[in-house]
């Protein structure tokens, strides 16, 4: 299947970040078995109101609360891959999804990084008095958060005084190597580029950062350290480097 095949659009229905949201389960817990993904997402594998679909509500509740910034553009970037169905003419699959965030500590210029967990996650509702799970989760986050907030605040004195960052990228296993994912990183780069110039940033797996290195994405250092209590130590963390573009002129 060509990549002129491939449409990139801008979810606009709550529905669409459903079925978008099955391509992440299948990228992340299905292939890749990304155990902190899994740990954020402990419902993605059952059945029932309480399973999967309370794991997609909580996505569909972040998509509702995205904020503008002074522009009027939006801060958080829902995208869907689409591909023409394979039996059915007209109509369009999912392939695919992506979420790209703006980001500044400078009011008006993008929603403030944090690392912070809480801040946008209900940790007691997602693990009911489970106190050790709780920790761990804002730890791993930390730690994954740590330098995608030093950039965000070394760009405050920067114009414009933002990133863009890509928060996630799944594509569904059965439609990988088409140009799914170079597809919808491509077109958080180009709105990068519309919005300033802005860098782009992630925090990237090992089975996304060759992609991301193709479209001229470096890795800064070595595959991070999560820095958790002796406790976790033993838990299964997946590798993940911090990558950058360098700003775009």
């Amino acid at each position: 299947m060509a990549q002129q095949s491939i449409q990139i659009e801008v979810i606009d229905r709550p529905e669409d970040v459903v079925e978008a949201f099955d391509c992440a389960c299948k990228a992340f817990g299905e292939q890749a078995h990304d155990a902190i993904w899994m740990a954020l997402n402990p419902e993605w594998d059952q059945v029932g109101p309480a399973g999967r679909p309370r794991a997609a509500a909580r996505l569909v509740e972040q998509w509702r609360r995205i904020t503008y910034d002074s522009q009027g553009n939006p801060n958080t970037i829902f995208l869907k891959a689409t591909l023409p169905h394979p039996t059915n003419n007209g109509r369009r699959i999912i392939a695919g999804m992506a979420i790209w965030a703006q980001l500044s500590v400078v009011e008006g210029h993008g929603d403030p990084p944090s690392d912070d967990l809480r801040s946008s996650l209900d940790l007691e509702a997602l693990y009911p008095g489970n106190e050790s799970e709780q920790r761990y989760l804002c730890q791993v986050h930390r730690s994954f958060a740590e330098r995608r907030c030093q950039v965000a605040r070394e760009k405050a004195t920067s114009e414009p005084p933002s990133v863009m960052h890509l928060q996630l990228c799944a594509s569904d296993p059965t439609y990988q190597r088409r140009g799914v994912a170079t597809k919808l990183v491509q077109w958080g780069l180009d709105e990068a580029q519309r919005r300033g110039g802005l860098e782009a940033i992630t925090e990237a797996s090992s089975m996304g950062r060759h992609v991301y290195a193709r479209l001229g994405f470096h890795g800064e250092g070595q595959d991070m350290e999560y820095k958790v209590d002796s406790e976790f130590q033993s838990r299964d963390k997946p590798p993940n480097l911090f990558m950058r573009t360098g700003a775009s002129v």
